[in-house]
């Protein structure tokens, strides 16, 4: 099993352990409390959401990382097309970045 795999089955145990939050809105209020600790936003995401998320998580001090696409993303963690992911657990926010090599 390739690192890959193992960060989208890694999402998706976050998610079950309510340690995931979904929606450009959502991620956002995580951020604005210090309850994000990374923001996954996918490849296919569009420029104003993207700079929006980035400017959040740059004036936060929040990590962000681009991975895949909106439907891959939606998929590991057992749901429709997702454009951005907030981690909420220190631990799962660093076992993901170590499984991308960051």
């Amino acid at each position: 099993m390739t690192d890959k795999q193992r960060f989208y089955q890694l999402l998706g145990l976050a998610n079950r352990a309510r340690r995931l939050v979904s929606g450009e809105e959502l991620v956002l209020n995580e951020i604005k409390k210090r309850h994000a600790k990374l923001v996954i936003l996918s490849n296919d995401v569009s420029q104003s959401t993207k700079k929006k998320i980035q400017d959040k998580c740059q004036h936060y001090q929040v990590k962000l990382i681009q991975v895949g696409d909106r439907v891959t993303l939606g998929h590991a963690i057992g749901k429709d097309q997702r454009v951005v992911l907030a981690v909420t657990d220190e631990g799962f926010a660093k076992k993901l970045l170590t499984l991308l090599g960051q």
